[in-house]
């Protein structure tokens, strides 16, 4: 890290929370510039994926819910690759993988072979908290020739967020293949409530403390566009999860699209549309830092 221990602690226990934002702020800027990268992605529950159609503005689809079936899995892969038209096909979280893989007794890097050959190129999700080996189960996604769309924090597992973070930029060392990290959780802890400061300081925690990792992200979908606006000022680069519709009741000015280049510009960022292979999809980057893969 480039920081040391001491100077992190102190980072945390501040409550300057404007020092802190703009100290990770200078984090991502020095890595990414003025570029703020978003992907609009398509959510197809695993139980009906046959049935699914999404709209041709996804830049991800998204294969969703937890695996019951090893078989189903990747028949439902199958299914939803072969009609994707050369858009990215991500399913699952590597934790449920993991519990799948050792229900019908197979190794992991077998299921996760078996699921590329079906058409999969990303595993959603691993959540960092519930992941049995982190590091070996990363390593095998790449083993098996699929990429990981992003790192993500299953429950707040403590009031101190640094030991998680530490871990966090620890298992990239060893892997060196986690493109994005959300470190907000996915799902709320009622032993610990979390506020928006708490939302806004764990983003600049972590865009300094792992920084060898490229992308910090937040979700769109789960934390809305006013948190996602505020956290991009205090260290995220990356919106995941933005509607793919193009057109809303409201008209086409409230339509998600014009919505997330509309936040990421007052925000003071150039928006940039991606898709799940973080390729561009409109346009050319904006000038500025290249970060790292």
């Amino acid at each position: 890290m480039s920081r040391s221990d001491q100077e992190l602690a102190a980072l945390a226990a501040s409550h300057d929370i404007i020092a802190l934002g703009m100290a990770a702020d200078d984090v991502r800027r020095a890595r990414h510039g003025s570029r703020t990268t978003f992907v609009r992605v398509s959510d197809v529950p695993s139980t009906n994926g046959g049935a699914a159609s999404w709209p041709v503005t996804a830049g991800e689809i998204r294969i969703t819910g937890s695996p019951t079936e090893r078989a189903a899995a990747i028949a439902g892969v199958h299914d939803v690759a072969s009609r994707a038209n050369g858009v990215p096909v991500s399913a699952y979280s590597l934790a449920d993988l993991e519990q799948l893989s050792a229900r019908d007794g197979v190794t992991l890097r077998t299921l996760l072979e078996e699921l590329r050959a079906a058409g999969l190129e990303l595993i959603a999700e691993a959540p960092v908290d519930q992941l049995k080996d982190p590091r070996r189960s990363i390593e095998e996604v790449n083993i098996a020739g699929l990429a990981l769309a992003r790192l993500t924090v299953y429950k707040t597992p403590a009031a101190d967020p640094l030991p998680l973070l530490k871990s966090v930029n620890e298992l990239q060392r060893a892997v060196a293949v986690i493109r994005a990290f959300a470190p907000l959780p996915r799902r709320a802890n009622p032993s610990l409530p979390s506020t928006g400061y708490d939302d806004v300081k764990r983003i600049a925690l972590a865009r300094i403390v792992c920084d060898n990792v490229s992308s910090i992200q937040v979700d769109w979908s789960l934390y809305g566009p006013k948190l996602a606006q505020v956290a991009l000022t205090v260290g995220a680069d990356d919106v995941d999860a933005v509607s793919p519709l193009d057109e809303t009741n409201e008209g086409r000015r409230r339509a998600p699209l014009e919505e997330i280049r509309r936040n990421i510009r007052a925000a003071g960022f150039e928006p940039v549309e991606r898709n799940g292979r973080y390729d561009l999809v409109h346009g050319t980057m904006p000038a500025g830092p290249v970060s790292a893969a």
